[in-house]
């Protein structure tokens, strides 16, 4: 995953963006278990008051505390509390409700660093002075309840309306609590939608970079990979990664904040009820190791198995003819079921051991929210604690042990996703093993498009005899040419070679009296028209299939092509003409009519040079006839190539290539052959009478 880090610089400002969020998220997720611990402690058990120095006293009791203290005390403490006036404002004594406010002190306005010093000094006097009994203020927990008990007693003394304080404090307390949840659900939303904007914009532009380095994969780096899997990698594996990568920037700050934050929170609740945190972490965590340690294994195989299951089903649904010519229906169910069936056992198998760890995670929660409660009430029974503060509490160790659980969630996901990564980072990596020069040379236009190979050797990856030997011709602009030989032979191979889908090992080629390596290869294949073995045709209509090469030609060119191509009555047949659909793979049309398709297609581009890879082959003895002679017509300035099995269809080239076995054998027209190569006359007599020689 980290390999592939570059793609998220993109989003950099959004990424920032969303981290903002999530802070802001994990702040109001963490305030509100301290909003609802002051609802208990302070709006239900305090019934609302806040502050622990009693804002009110009257003239009697003030003149008790002041006896009890020493001057510097009494100081502080005279000038803390001012005597209430009837002149004053008395926002203070409507909010409290206190009807006789005769004899009344009542506290100024103070900082928190001397309300801290007043309470220090006030508060053990007055809880003795109100109660007559003395409390250990080190006793901070007890010795707080006490005090708000003994302030709240000392208010309804006083006649202050207790309902309405207790009312007004919670209804604030309960606004602010809205408000935050308000903010965290706002922020939770909008980092969802930030990072899945993030996440589908960095697998847009991966499957991009991947797609275009597969167009520029060589015929050596196709060899290194089945289609199946590259397919498997321009989709499954990018998938994995974008919802690792949704997961990842929802939780990778969000956890830590939320575990880091909770402990801090929860140590200001409880010290002593930590352990059972611990305990619970601890445990949970051991429980996700040890699933972790049974499922990883399982997702690499289950990219392996993924990558079979689409390679059986490409050659199953691309083969169907082949299957069902040879009734073997039956034998493909079973194999694509037999690895159907491994993929689904593996899935399960992970699914349910995931299955199993959330009912134990729930189960460790609520026994840890249990042992919080029983520990909590024992220490509630001595004063030691608040309820409120018990559960809040029990929430920050929910908080605390949920944000463990996505960490580990997301060290699941994660290695699952670096395998996806690794293979993604891999095609990314590929060395295309044919490369442009740094400076490229541009062809003359002046020079004739002749064709030249000197000495010229070629063998595959990891073969150990040469394809190709010691092959050496020349083909001249506006002549035919023609190569024949058995199967195997390297007819093909020697177009490839031109073509620049390998390089050779040794020798050179030269087009156009260049070098073809010193030239990009998009110039190179300017200036080619090439028709397959195979004709391959895109879903789309007949008319974009034949301006594939040349999207800018005209009317003429097109229909003139099609002509020469034999195509014009199938084409004129239908009813839509030039619009007619054809389906991917060109499935709709017969093979005939794809290799006049293709031939068409060809002739729109009308290059330099036009190289025919036994693209006859499918075509009756009459069309290939009309068609050679129809394409004499419009090539006699071009370089014509063609790979042929029959000899009629070569007959008439002005240079014949006879191959066998990767060399050269023979090299002359039909009559010269005939005489002088044993190859090319026993391929003869396999197809003439002696009449037709």
């Amino acid at each position: 995953m980290i390999k592939l880090r570059g793609y998220l610089k993109p989003f950099i400002s959004l990424l920032l963006l969303t981290f903002f969020l999530i802070f802001v998220q994990a702040q109001m997720d963490l305030a509100l278990p301290g909003y609802l611990s002051n609802i208990v402690n302070v709006g239900i058990q305090n019934e609302g008051i806040e502050e622990n120095i009693p804002k009110f006293l009257n003239v009697e009791d003030m003149d008790k505390i002041l006896n009890i203290s020493n001057d510097s005390e009494k100081e502080i403490i005279s000038k803390s509390y001012d005597y209430f006036d009837d002149s004053d404002s008395t926002d203070e004594i409507d909010k409290y409700g206190i009807k006789n406010t005769d004899n009344i002190y009542m506290i100024n306005e103070i900082s928190n660093e001397n309300r801290e010093i007043l309470y220090q000094i006030i508060a053990p006097k007055f809880i003795k002075t109100v109660t007559n009994k003395e409390f250990n203020i080190n006793d901070k927990k007890k010795f707080e309840q006490i005090n708000f008990n003994a302030i709240n007693s000392y208010y309804k003394k006083l006649g202050v309306n207790i309902y309405k304080i207790q009312i007004s404090y919670i209804k604030k307390t309960g606004l602010i609590m809205i408000l935050v949840t308000i903010i965290g659900a706002a922020s939770s939303i909008l980092v969802g939608f930030f990072s899945s904007k993030i996440a589908a914009g960095a697998s847009k532009n991966l499957r991009k970079d991947i797609f275009t380095k597969v167009l520029s994969f060589t015929n050596n780096e196709y060899d290194k990979y089945s289609s199946s899997t590259l397919i498997t990698r321009c989709t499954n594996d990018i998938s994995q990664i974008q919802t690792t990568l949704i997961m990842i920037l929802r939780m990778l700050l969000y956890a830590p904040l939320m575990g880091i934050g909770g402990v801090i929170k929860a140590l200001d609740k409880s010290v002593s009820m930590s352990w059972i945190i611990a305990l619970g972490i601890i445990i949970l965590f051991g429980f996700i190791m040890i699933t972790f340690s049974i499922v990883m294994p399982k997702f690499k195989l289950i990219q392996k198995v993924l990558d079979k299951i689409n390679l059986i089903t490409r050659e199953q649904l691309s083969g169907m003819l082949v299957i069902r010519g040879f009734n073997n229906q039956i034998f493909e169910e079973k194999r694509f079921d037999k690895t159907n069936k491994n993929l689904t056992k593996l899935n399960l198998f992970v699914n349910r051991t995931m299955a199993f760890l959330f009912p134990i995670m729930m189960l460790i929660m609520n026994l840890t929210s249990l042992l919080i409660i029983w520990v909590g009430a024992k220490n509630i029974a001595n004063s030691a604690m608040k309820v409120g503060d018990m559960m809040a509490f029990m929430q920050y160790a929910i908080q605390i042990m949920s944000a463990f659980l996505m960490l580990s969630m997301m060290l699941m996901m994660i290695p699952r996703a670096s395998v996806s990564a690794l293979r993604i980072y891999e095609v990314l990596t590929t060395k295309i093993s044919i490369k442009d020069p740094k400076i490229p040379k541009e062809f003359d236009s002046n020079m004739k498009s002749d064709i030249e190979f000197e000495n010229v050797y070629f063998k595959y990856d990891g073969a150990i005899e040469y394809m190709l030997k010691n092959i050496n011709f020349k083909i001249k602009e506006g002549e035919t040419t023609a190569i024949i030989g058995s199967t195997g032979s390297g007819k093909t191979t020697l177009i490839n070679l031109i073509m620049r889908f390998y390089d050779p090992d040794k020798g050179r080629i030269k087009v156009k009296n260049q070098l073809i390596n010193e030239v990009s290869q998009k110039k190179l294949r300017e200036l080619i028209s090439y028709i397959p073995q195979k004709s391959m045709l895109f879903s789309g209509t007949v008319e974009s299939n034949l301006k594939y090469g040349n999207s800018y030609a005209n009317d003429n060119l097109v229909n003139n092509s099609i002509k020469i191509a034999q195509a014009t009555n199938f084409i004129n047949d239908e009813n839509d003409g030039m619009k007619r659909h054809i389906s991917q793979m060109g499935k709709n049309i017969s093979g005939g009519q794809k290799q006049r398709v293709s031939i068409a297609r060809a002739l729109v581009k009308d290059s330099d040079i036009f190289i025919f890879d036994d693209s006859f082959s499918q075509l009756d003895y009459k069309t290939d006839s009309m068609l050679r002679n129809d394409l004499k017509k419009i090539t006699i300035n071009k370089t014509v190539i063609i790979i042929a099995q029959r000899i009629s269809t070569v007959k008439n080239a002005d240079q014949i290539l006879v191959m066998d076995n990767g060399k050269i054998v023979g090299c002359g027209k039909h009559d010269y052959l005939i005489s002088n190569c044993e190859i090319y006359k026993e391929i003869a007599n396999s197809q003439l009478s002696k009449g037709e020689f």
